[in-house]
Parts: C-alpha cells; sequence; structure tokens
C-alpha cells in the first residue's frame, strides 16, 4: 500500500536533533557557556594588613617632618612628560647631583654630567634662582622669580630650525632644566607637618590599588595592596578645598607612600611618591625614603631622585643664608619671570 509523507510526524524528530546538537556544542566546546573553565590569575592582596586612626597616620607624616635640614650626593633622572597623553615621553641620561636643603623651603642644588656643570638652582624660601650653563651660548640663561607664582612653561631660547639630533637634545635639556623650580623638590623632601588649625580639617578612608609586584621572583605579577588616604582640606564659606591627599601604604606597618598637593583651582599640582625607606645619615641619622619621584603634571616633568650614599648623607646641620643664594657669577643673560610675566598678561 502506497504510504504518505506525514510532515507533522518529522516535527519532533527534528527538534530533538536540534536539542541534540546544541548540548553537544556548549559542553564540548571550549568558549560554550558549560565549557571547561579557564584559570586566570587575580591580583593577591598584600598581607598583614595594619589597622590605624587618624592620629596615629598623623604622627607617621609628622615622623619624616622632623628633619631639619639635609645635604647629600645624589642621581637624577629627568623625563618630560609634554605628550604624555599620546603615550610618548622623553627620558634623559642620569645625571649627578650635590644637593642640600634647610627648612623653611631652602634649596641649593649643583646638576653635573661628567663632573661639568648642567645647571645650579637656588631658593631662600621665598625667590628662586636657576643658571642654565648647559650647552650653546644661546641656550644658557640665568632666570629669577618668586616661590608662589604661577609662570607659563618657558620655550628655549635659539631658532626652531635645529640642523640635527644633537641640537634637538640639547634644546630639550635646556628647557627642561629652565622649567624645573628647587622649590618643587624643597616641598617633596622636607614634607610640611600636620599641625593644629582651626581652618583644616582631615578625613581618613581606606582604598586598594593594583601595582606591579616588586618582591623579588615575582616577574611581570600584580599584586592588590591597601592603604589609607587622609586628606587634608580647607574650609572657606562653607566650602572645603582639598589641599593634600597623603597615602599611607598599610602593608607590614604604616608607611607613607605618596603625597599629592593641589592648588587653589584643586588641580593637581605635585605629585610625590616615596620608596626603598632606610636608615640615611652620618652621625646623625633618620629613616627616610631613599628614592623620591616628583611629578609636575601641569609643568609637565618627572623627576627620580636618589641618593648615592645613604650613610654619607648629613642631617640636621645649621647652614646660613647665604648658603642658599645663588650669583649670576658666569655674567649670563639675566631672564626676571615676573616682570616678564606681566609684559605676557599686559599685551593679552
Amino acid at each position: 500500500m502506497l504510504k504518505y509523507f506525514n510532515a507533522y510526524r518529522m516535527v519532533p524528530t527534528r527538534l530533538l536533533l536540534s536539542v541534540f546538537t546544541v548540548s553537544v556544542l556548549l559542553f564540548n566546546g571550549g568558549c560554550g557557556l558549560f565549557g571547561a573553565k579557564k584559570k586566570i590569575q587575580v591580583p593577591q592582596l598584600l598581607t598583614p594588613v595594619v589597622a590605624a586612626d587618624k592620629n596615629q597616620l598623623i604622627q607617621e607624616i609628622n615622623r619624616l617632618s622632623t628633619v631639619k635640614s639635609i645635604h647629600g650626593k645624589i642621581d637624577i633622572q629627568f623625563e618630560d612628560t609634554s605628550f604624555a597623553s599620546f603615550g610618548i615621553a622623553d627620558q634623559y641620561r642620569l645625571v649627578d647631583g650635590d644637593i642640600t636643603l634647610q627648612r623653611p623651603g631652602k634649596i641649593y642644588l649643583v646638576i653635573q654630567f661628567t663632573f661639568v656643570d648642567l645647571a645650579q638652582m637656588a631658593s631662600d624660601g621665598e625667590h628662586f634662582s636657576v643658571a642654565v650653563l648647559k650647552g650653546d651660548t644661546k641656550y644658557r640663561r640665568f632666570l629669577k622669580g618668586t616661590n608662589n607664582a604661577d609662570y607659563p612653561r618657558l620655550p628655549p631660547n635659539g631658532s626652531s630650525g635645529d640642523k640635527d639630533d644633537k641640537q634637538k637634545m640639547e634644546k630639550a635639556t635646556v628647557s627642561a632644566l629652565s622649567n624645573m623650580r628647587p622649590q618643587h623638590l624643597t616641598d617633596a623632601f622636607m614634607i610640611r607637618p600636620i599641625e593644629p588649625n582651626n581652618s583644616l580639617f582631615y578625613v581618613q578612608s581606606e582604598f586598594f590599588q593594583e601595582e606591579p609586584d616588586t618582591r623579588p621572583g615575582k616577574k611581570n605579577a600584580r599584586v592588590m595592596r591597601s592603604y589609607y588616604l587622609l586628606e587634608e582640606l580647607s574650609q572657606s564659606g562653607g566650602d572645603a578645598k582639598l589641599l593634600r591627599r597623603f597615602w599611607l601604604d598599610r602593608v607590614g606597618g604604616i608607611h607613607l607612600a605618596r603625597v599629592q598637593s593641589y592648588d587653589d583651582r584643586e588641580r593637581l599640582i605635585t605629585d610625590v611618591s616615596y620608596y626603598n625607606e632606610k636608615v640615611i645619615g652620618n652621625g646623625v641619622t633618620a629613616s627616610l625614603p631613599s628614592r623620591i619621584e616628583i611629578t609636575r603634571p601641569l609643568d609637565r616633568y618627572k623627576l627620580s631622585i636618589t641618593y648615592q650614599d645613604s650613610a654619607s648623607v648629613e642631617l640636621n646641620r645649621e647652614y646660613m643664608p647665604k648658603a642658599f643664594v645663588l650669583e649670576n657669577k658666569w655674567q649670563l643673560p639675566e631672564v626676571d619671570l615676573d616682570v616678564q610675566y606681566k609684559k605676557v598678561s599686559a599685551n593679552q
């Protein structure tokens, strides 16, 4: 007898076949919803994590503020971050430095390469001066200015048509040295203490940050580090403004790791990180960071400074005011930034 084809009978069969096929793909496919598990590396939380209250955080910050003066030999690595937004940064060679600092805000710094002075700079706490001694005569200058003034970035002298890479590098180095300000180093090395003040108040919070693992044998690994943030705010007319933010590392103890400073418009002007705390000093000693990184986002540069020999650093020696005076003994062309800035403002 002739049998007729019934399409309706085929529907359950096709449906079962489809369900079976999808199930095989889900369970056997490596990227399926129910596929094999894939192990991923999760950053490890560093322990032990120490608890502390606000007073203990303030004590740690003020502990680093007890040093009255510092004198020693340092290594300086300069990085120009002008094109940081494009992922480009120019790093210059490592140079030597001889630094003398004294509270409040005094500094004298000599920067050398192969025993030749590249620049000298000083500040008496209110005014600063910078002598750029590097390179061709057209690049050399003697700058003067006021510490708390906000100057635009200063371009190097000379034409823009540089003939070779050496000239370009020389001009970039001069520009970098011209835009360094000695008081930026003073604020980083000689941390301003937290003192009782009715117009300031402090807020404590907890923060976790993923970072590279710097422990031996942990190359390319990542860790999670715990911090306390202590924010210094000013109260004026009902509004609170952020002045400084202190980062205190909680792993194995309470240690100051970073200080961020803000201007009146609450822009980040200085970001200082502290590393490798150790006993520093010859005779008088103190436990201090042996490497300091200073980033100036608005000035577009970064400095990495390391003591050459921690044991030879002099601490708490008293220096006369003349030790922080830089005179133009080279008869360099002088640039008074206060006068120049007033002229630019008037023209604008």
